[in-house]
């Protein structure tokens, strides 16, 4: 049986995607810090991001509940404001220390309430508004201005990103060191790292470990999906028109890669940090991100779609009384985050309805649960609603074509099943599932409207086209960079 109640650390990232971890089997990607915490804990293979961008993805994990749910906090320009009760609520209101370091992209305006007892080198979205351009998805949909910079950016260096990592990686050492020890009871400390998130700028180090490496999987044109919610994505984001030659994709998949072992390279200084206070045999280690990438897989980059590159994301729960080098494919959700940490350290209060502790799936609770993603922000005209149940992931859309894949005969998701008669049952009882969940027209027509709303309370469709694109939100203390 666990041995909980113990403190809690939780180190979440961005955009890291799934299979990019030398634990999951990836052929060249390096990353010792997470395979040896992988090592010594629980590594969840089934994991899923309740949105596949930043801002709905990281208001889910706070409340615990899915986006549909929630009736709000449906894109990038719709973020948190404390206004749905979260675990870090929770925890301050039973007496513990819950302690944020790094990006939130929460609104983060004077008088806000996140719930956390201290806040340091917060990142929160651009004015408190965020990227208004996700609100408009039209036919007329703008193509987006910004993916230029993420093929022009990419190379050996440094950027505002990769400093800030080692500010969060710095503030959380420091906070180990001096704060943790004066607690009576157990903490959580909430580390948010914003690599390997774009831009694609990685330290020589690391960046030069990747140059000669494999082309994407799927990434000819004839080669491409041409799936209708696909194209949309793929025309207005862009971002491989920017891919101009084969040497700007080498520079970007080298940044990604150098990224991602950039941030296990944090991630091993916060844990040694850990061992070397006498806290590890203390602490529960929750690693997480909050949706992946497709690193030019089926000539996409960035997130948005519902392809494991993207929706899935890593899930390693280390710590007292969790089994160690255990693999388990239960699927499980940032959502999960909620009653998680809750179980972990110790406080009674009950999670919000499906939101399960990842101790409880570890020791083999709930076998047949399925999960459920969402997305309704830019590069869509509609919405997208994923179920992973088990080996299987259907994808149903509102009147696009669904898609259907068995991710275990199929784990690249080249083969779409649905609509096909051999796999007609397995579809109809999938989607009954879903629509237990949700109404997806339904849905649609509720977050559309309330994007319609923001846009108006923000000038207007010209106001909106007007203020111009941003690539990635600034860290603190940096200024944006509008395009």
């Amino acid at each position: 049986m666990p041995a909980r109640p113990a403190n809690m650390l939780f180190i979440l990232s961005d955009e890291h995607n799934p299979k990019a971890l030398g634990c999951a089997g990836h052929p060249f990607v390096t990353t010792p810090n997470l395979d040896a915490l992988a090592a010594r804990g629980t590594r969840f293979t089934a994991a899923s991001t309740p949105s596949p961008i930043c801002v709905p993805a990281r208001a889910a994990l706070a409340t615990g509940q899915p986006i549909h749910a929630m009736g709000k906090f449906c894109d990038n320009a719709d973020p948190y404001e404390g206004s749905i009760r979260s675990w870090h609520h929770a925890l301050r209101d039973a007496g513990r220390s819950v302690v944020s370091i790094g990006k939130l992209h929460f609104r983060g305006l004077p008088g806000d309430d996140h719930g956390f007892t201290r806040e340091e080198l917060a990142m929160h979205v651009i004015d408190g508004t965020g990227d208004l351009l996700a609100l408009i998805r039209d036919q007329d949909m703008t193509r987006r201005q910004g993916a230029y910079k993420m093929a022009a950016m990419a190379g050996p260096g440094e950027s505002d990103y990769t400093r800030y990592d080692r500010d969060i990686t710095a503030a959380a050492q420091v906070w180990l060191r001096e704060e943790a020890a004066k607690q009576d009871r157990p903490w959580c400390l909430f580390v948010s790292l914003v690599t390997p998130h774009f831009p694609l700028t990685a330290p020589p180090e690391h960046y030069y470990r990747y140059t000669d490496i494999p082309l994407p999987k799927a990434y000819a044109p004839e080669e491409w999906p041409r799936h209708p919610a696909i194209e949309d994505y793929r025309d207005i984001m862009a971002y491989g028109a920017s891919v101009k030659d084969a040497a700007t994709l080498r520079r970007m998949r080298a940044g990604y890669f150098g990224l991602v072992s950039f941030l296990d390279e944090q991630v091993g200084k916060i844990l040694a940090c850990l061992e070397d206070c006498g806290l590890s045999a203390d602490t529960h280690v929750l690693y997480s991100s909050d949706h992946g990438d497709n690193v030019g897989t089926r000539g996409l980059w960035g997130k948005s779609v519902m392809y494991e590159e993207a929706a899935g994301i890593p899930m390693i729960l280390a710590g007292p009384g969790v089994a160690q080098g255990k693999v388990v494919g239960t699927p499980a959700s940032l959502t999960d985050v909620y009653a998680t940490i809750l179980d972990g350290v110790g406080v009674a209060e009950a999670p919000p309805a499906g939101s399960a502790s990842l101790f409880a799936l570890a020791e083999g609770a709930e076998p047949d649960r399925a999960c459920l993603s969402e997305y309704h922000a830019t590069g869509s005209r509609e919405g997208a609603f994923m179920l992973r149940e088990g080996r299987y992931k259907y994808v149903r859309y509102v009147t696009y074509p669904p898609q259907l894949f068995d991710l275990q005969e199929d784990p690249e998701e080249l083969h779409d099943l649905a609509g096909d008669p051999a796999h007609a049952a397995l579809q109809a009882r999938l989607e009954a599932r879903l629509l237990a969940m949700l109404d997806p027209e339904a849905v649609d027509r509720m977050v559309k409207a309330r994007q319609a709303m923001l846009v108006e309370a923000n000038g207007g469709r010209a106001a909106v086209l007007a203020r111009g694109d941003l690539p990635y939100s600034p860290p603190p203390g940096v200024r944006a960079n509008w395009s």
